[in-house]
């Protein structure tokens, strides 16, 4: 019998989503569990960080590591982990973009304190006292993690072998990929393991992708119909700009494609993608070209323009936050 590979998963700034996935492939994790064993699943065990300290680099063969990074903490477990792993994969859209936590990269660390710790009117006596890294207590020096002013990508802070995106990843994607790994059949370094075509390439409703989008409406306004494309209805939806291998779960669900596979492999910026996408069809009749005022309108429908284009991937866009003088956006390094 081949000697069983050694398995380690590892969540940080994330909501656990990623681990519901593993969970979600229900009787095969039992194939999983038969050709690997797993060393380290936070979730569901207590491994100590100083038992991995103690293990051999490389100990690992795969590690999925879920989460963006948001503080010390998550940074220094990053860094152990890509020693002791041959393997390390950024296991969702968290560490593959950033993700929802990337969000707050609209808004620096000092501002995410201010509302947190001092604006809330639901604040007690403790309101304008923020969390400190260190504290002398009379049981001891209690310490917190240093939470930086920005979110990242885990790429962002260590070298990262390969890429499993969705939010969580699609069990079906999760399933391939341990496959490959288990097979040895892995492709090149840096490769994102899911299907390269953009979801518009395989969504049932794509015969009726629209020439023109004339109008542009929230979900609620109006009761999409179920055989037509989204955007032919006015409703923003990112499978242009998005990976498919979802099996274009929320379509079939009636609700339009967010975003969460991130982009097909020849877009840089998603969002920017989504964006060129539209322009190319906001117009209300195959002839008429609609004036600036008119465009200007029509976008201004769009309530949450980074949250429509940008909810996964802020953290890894071209132009991923606000930049303030003397703020440095290196993983683990404060503005000074």
């Amino acid at each position: 019998m081949a000697e069983k590979l050694k398995l380690g998963l590892y969540w940080a700034a994330s909501c656990g989503g990623c681990e519901i996935a593993m969970l979600d492939t229900n009787e095969k994790i039992l194939d999983i569990i038969a050709r690997a064993d797993i060393l380290l699943w936070p979730v569901a065990m207590d491994t100590k960080k100083a038992d991995v300290e103690t293990w051999p680099d490389k100990h690992l063969d795969l590690c999925l590591f879920n989460g963006s990074v948001r503080n010390s903490e998550q940074e220094e477990w990053a860094h152990l982990l890509r020693r002791k792993t041959k393997a390390l994969v950024a296991f969702g859209s968290c560490a593959h973009h950033g993700c929802i936590p990337g969000l707050a990269n609209l808004n620096s660390r000092a501002e995410v304190f201010r509302s947190s710790y001092h604006d809330q009117p639901s604040l007690d006596e403790t309101k304008g006292t923020e969390p400190q890294t260190s504290f002398a207590a009379p049981e001891g020096e209690l310490t917190l993690p240093r939470f930086y002013d920005g979110v990242y990508p885990l790429d962002r802070v260590v070298d990262v072998d390969y890429y499993l995106p969705g939010c969580p990843p699609p069990v079906p994607v999760i399933l391939t990929a341990l496959e490959a790994v288990f097979s040895g059949d892995l492709p090149a370094k840096g490769t994102v393991l899911a299907p390269a075509k953009a979801l518009c390439d395989t969504c049932p409703r794509n015969s009726t992708l629209p020439k023109k989008m004339p109008d542009i409406k929230r979900p609620w306004e109006i009761a999409a119909n179920p055989e037509d494309c989204f955007l032919a209805q006015g409703l923003i939806c990112m499978g242009p700009a998005t990976r498919s291998g979802c099996e274009s779960r929320c379509i079939n669900g009636n609700w339009p494609c967010t975003g969460c596979l991130g982009p097909t492999p020849e877009v840089k910026d998603q969002g920017a993608k989504m964006l060129s996408a539209l322009a190319a069809i906001l117009r209300v009749d195959d002839e008429s070209v609609m004036t600036d005022e008119e465009t200007r309108k029509l976008l201004a429908k769009v309530k949450d323009p980074v949250g429509t284009f940008y909810m996964y991937g802020l953290a890894s866009a071209t132009i991923n936050r606000r930049r303030k003088q003397g703020e440095s956006v290196a993983a683990g390094k404060e503005a000074k």
